[in-house]
């Protein structure tokens, strides 16, 4: 568990399904990420996540808002496997609601430097659609630097998709 000044990054519970099942239904997310997902496949991520999360003690957490302990979204860090892996990923999905509040930075700031400070790795990379410029802003806040050498068409868009092309940014691990 990562305590910020405003959310706590936790592991899954079975509460908040539903409210996860609705962030990723709505359109507005959905829109970013190539699809919405029904409560079946919402479900399943949250399964696959708290796997990571046992497996390698840092997955995707779950964001929930300190004041009112109401869940904001999914922020961390996991490994990466498939394209453009394998590495350790940062990354975050909030519900619209929140969206322009600083949480996304807020929380992804607190992950990255966990996993800096935690991972044995030479760098933590994030990536996104080219034409998302907020998560490409936070991935500035937040210290990353854009990599346009590793920048990629997304393997599992078509080609001819508004997002297939997706930039990658990176943060190096201090130099030990």
């Amino acid at each position: 568990m990562i305590q910020t000044e405003r959310l706590v990054l936790r592991a899954w519970r079975d509460t908040d399904r539903a409210d996860f099942a609705a962030l990723n239904a709505d359109p507005r997310v959905g829109n970013w990420l190539g699809g919405t997902l029904d409560r079946a496949a919402s479900d399943a991520m949250i399964d696959r996540i708290n796997a990571s999360i046992a497996a390698n003690g840092f997955g995707f957490w779950a964001a929930e808002r300190r004041s009112d302990g109401q869940l904001v979204g999914a922020i961390g860090i996991r490994r990466l496997e498939e394209a453009p892996g394998p590495g350790i990923e940062a990354g975050w999905r909030l519900a619209h609601a929140a969206w322009g509040q600083g949480y996304a930075t807020e929380g992804a700031r607190a992950a990255l430097d966990w996993g800096l400070a935690h991972i044995e790795t030479p760098e933590i990379l994030a990536f996104t659609a080219a034409s998302n410029l907020a998560s490409q802003a936070v991935m500035r806040r937040i210290g990353m630097v854009p990599d346009p050498s590793r920048d990629f068409d997304h393997p599992r868009l078509a080609p001819d998709h508004p997002l297939n092309r997706h930039v990658m940014f990176t943060t190096r691990a201090p130099s030990l």
